[in-house]
């Protein structure tokens, strides 16, 4: 059984699963690793891993800009798994998900990228531009590691469409709670909890929900009908804040995380 299905299949009835997003190399390697720690720490069951790219077009400008300040510091693909391989010498239960776009990918090569991701530990990968029409080359690649393949789910998603993913999503899904980039907007639990429903017609995997979720107070109220709530935005923003201090990085992140955890479980 993978990581990700473990985490999902073990949580006390009634317990949601905790996501926390955090940007790879955002602030510098080394932090990120310690920021991994606390968030377990803290309540994460998975942590979404994000690969640092020159141009996040589904994000807002919270998370868009810790992309720069890891591109700036030169963190590529390469070093975000080997950061992953860091973390498993320590953890072996936390799921990890890279979230990111197609083009280091593309770069590193499917199989190429499957094969090290393996390697390193990571168990699920979201490709933010990548359509399910146009993903069974790396589909295939990642079956053959048992990688899971993760995709988002907007308010605007056909059930047409989710027909289609059925057939090809694995892991968890993510849906996105509004229209927009992440960090936007006002959360409609209310329509949250109606696309939800309208998904597990569809899709026979677990739900998260993430883009709008900021505190423990909108954690809980989408809680009761996702599976799992994932929070990146708030996080990302005390990195940001807190770049050159330490210690108060990692406790605002960390108490940040425990508030929403103990909502959610």
């Amino acid at each position: 059984m993978s990581r990700l299905k473990t985490v999902f299949s073990q949580l006390p009835s009634g317990n949601k699963a905790f996501i926390p997003f955090i940007t790879a190399g955002d602030s510098g390697i080394d932090n990120t690793y310690e920021l991994m720690q606390v968030l377990v720490e803290n309540g994460a069951d998975v942590i979404e891993l994000g690969v640092p790219f020159s141009d996040p077009m589904a994000d807002g400008p919270v998370i868009a800009k810790s992309h720069e300040r890891a591109v700036e510091g030169g963190v590529s693909l390469h070093d975000v798994l080997d950061l992953v391989k860091k973390f498993r010498q320590t953890n072996d239960t936390t799921a990890i998900v890279l979230m990111g776009y197609l083009n280091p990918i593309e770069v590193f090569g499917y199989q190429e990228f499957s094969d090290a991701a393996s390697n390193s530990g990571v168990d699920g990968v979201l490709v933010v531009d990548m359509p399910p029409e146009e993903a069974q080359d790396l589909k295939r690649c990642l079956d053959k590691k048992d990688i899971d393949f993760i995709f988002l789910v907007a308010p605007t998603t056909t059930d047409q469409r989710l027909d289609s993913l059925a057939d090809i999503a694995s892991g968890f899904v993510y849906f996105v709670s509004l229209k927009g980039v992440t960090g936007a907007g006002h959360l409609d639990v209310d329509s949250v909890n109606d696309n939800i429903a309208r998904i597990r017609k569809y899709i026979n995997l677990p739900i998260g929900v993430g883009f709008g979720i900021k505190d423990a107070k909108t954690a809980k109220a989408v809680s009761a009908s996702a599976d799992a709530v994932i929070v990146g935005s708030s996080l990302v923003s005390f990195v940001e804040q807190y770049a050159h201090d330490r210690d108060k990085m990692l406790a605002s992140v960390g108490g940040l995380s425990a508030e929403i955890s103990a909502a959610i479980k």
